[in-house]
């Protein structure tokens, strides 16, 4: 059974309720009827009823009717979501006309829903902006306690078998923080070991990269990974981390070995945690589309609850995994909170 395949088992093991606010887009609806079909999750669909019954009978899809349906303009909880925000958001400038006006927008309601309680994680993005899908979330939501950033993390499944876990690798921050200074890095760090231990079913060895290794370059951004391994390690003293490596050294065992010999770490990473958006973002791309892997995310990290951001080009399967992986993260959030 591969990693996916025990992503899914999971979740029907334990079924999360899972909120689309684009109920209404083609992907979104056919992705929700297989994950009904699955019995993976249950699957709440915001949008008009009529015509998410009439899209469910035009493609075929049979088992849409098992979704709770709400529709945003009207439904017997939408004054108390909006006392909900307005209590929220009040000290923000909300006030009761805005809140009302908001409620009806299916990405705030989502995050309403799992602020009260009836929904336990949003998968959104395949119609709107990663901005659009983060912005109630970090309003409502919010990030975990401890938290001071969210983060972006790519489950990927490389070709090269000798790195990693049989070639799976997570890395991050690969869709978020543009620049995070050493305490966010430490957080990313933490958060994405939890993403491979928890969402990857493995053990994580977190290389903090860096152009150098063990001070073989000096220059103020390695002096931001060197602080971050350090703060990372204070704040997580059982988590296998070290840093600044370079990627060779943290991949390569040969290499590792010869570069930083007293590294537990050092050939031997699964998790890479890169020092800037720029270059995480540049290095899954580049994996994913020269080394031909197959990145799945990103799974966003750090938020009170899942809320995961899709690709606008994102496939039904993708979403399918993307659901199925939210419900990983819900039951993993509940377990750490009991």
């Amino acid at each position: 059974m591969d990693l996916i395949q025990d992503i899914v088992a999971r979740a029907k093991a334990n079924k999360q309720r899972i909120v689309l606010p684009e109920g209404t887009e083609e992907r979104t609806l056919k992705a929700a009827d297989r994950v009904l079909a699955d019995q993976v999750a249950d699957i709440v669909l915001i949008g008009d009823p009529a015509e998410i019954k009439n899209l469910a009978e035009r493609w075929g899809l049979t088992h849409i009717s098992e979704a709770t349906i709400v529709n945003p303009k009207a439904h017997e909880k939408k004054a108390a979501y909006a006392d909900l925000l307005f209590q929220l958001r009040q000290k923000k400038g909300m006030t009761p006309e805005k809140a009302a006006v908001l409620v009806e927008d299916p990405l705030y309601l989502g995050c309403l829903m799992i602020k009260a309680g009836d929904a336990d994680g949003e998968i959104a993005g395949a119609e709107n902006t990663t901005g659009n899908v983060l912005r109630p979330a970090l309003q409502i939501i919010k990030t975990a306690p401890g938290l001071k950033c969210v983060s972006g993390a790519f489950l990927m499944f490389t070709k090269t078998p000798e790195y990693g876990k049989d070639g799976f690798l997570v890395f991050a921050d690969c869709a978020v923080m543009p620049n995070p200074n050493a305490e966010e890095l430490a957080n990313i760090a933490i958060e994405t070991a939890n993403t491979a231990k928890y969402i990857g079913g493995m053990e994580p060895k977190v290389a903090m990269l860096s152009f150098s290794t063990k001070g073989s370059a000096s220059h103020e951004m390695v002096d931001k990974v060197v602080e971050a391994t350090r703060l990372a390690k204070e704040m997580a003293p059982d988590l296998k981390i070290d840093g600044e490596l370079q990627a060779d050294a943290a991949l390569v065992a040969g290499v590792g070995h010869k570069k930083a010999p007293a590294s537990e770490i050092a050939g031997e990473a699964n998790v890479l945690v890169f020092p800037s958006l720029e270059a995480g973002n540049i290095a899954y791309k580049l994996v994913q589309r020269l080394g031909g892997a197959e990145a799945i995310g990103p799974i966003l990290q750090g938020m009170a609850a899942p809320v995961n951001d899709l690709s606008r080009g994102c496939s039904v399967d993708d979403i399918y995994k993307m659901i199925a992986i939210a419900c990983n993260q819900s039951i993993a959030l509940k377990n750490a909170n009991n």
